[in-house]
């Protein structure tokens, strides 16, 4: 049997926000007890946040080729230079999106950098974006590690 429960109450995440804690207070707060096997399910963009993954596109300097590119499918060249070092390889383009196999191995939409929703801690006027974890193994590895020490069950972590 699967049953899946969304946690509420989860703050909006900030670079250094332990995950493991903040997560096991929604977990104690909406009264579910952790038992073997549960699996938790975390999203990139809070453990990007939270591992301080931000990058100001107004500081990168593009590369010829990124500027190219961005001429060629109508996107921000400092976007594109973040995208091709983020990845091992351009898999394909159309406008406005960079198919790549991401430096960690998997095939995704623009090196899975997130410009969507995403406000930097600083003035209005500069741009941010938030990158992949540098690791998502380790950081669900943390997690887990932590969840399972203050619930004394095995689980798994997965951030997808």
């Amino acid at each position: 049997m699967l049953t899946l429960t969304p946690l509420s109450g989860i703050p909006l995440i900030k670079s250094s926000d332990h995950l493991g804690e903040i997560v096991l207070q929604a977990l104690q707060r909406e009264g579910i007890a952790l038992q073997n096997g549960d699996i938790i399910v975390i999203t990139q963009k809070i453990v990007s946040k939270s591992e301080d993954r931000w990058i100001n596109i107004c500081t990168i300097q593009p590369s010829l080729e990124a500027k190219k590119l961005a001429d060629e499918i109508d996107k921000d060249a400092r976007l594109v230079e973040l995208i091709l070092r983020e990845s091992k390889s351009v898999l394909r383009t159309r406008p406005g999106t960079i198919i790549t196999e991401h430096r960690l191995g998997f095939v995704c939409a623009n090196a899975g950098i997130d410009h969507s929703n995403v406000a930097g801690e600083a003035s209005a006027d500069q741009e941010w974006v938030l990158l992949l974890p540098e690791d998502p193994e380790a950081s669900a590895q943390d997690i887990r590690s932590y969840l399972e020490d203050a619930s004394g069950k095995s689980i798994g972590v997965m951030v997808i």
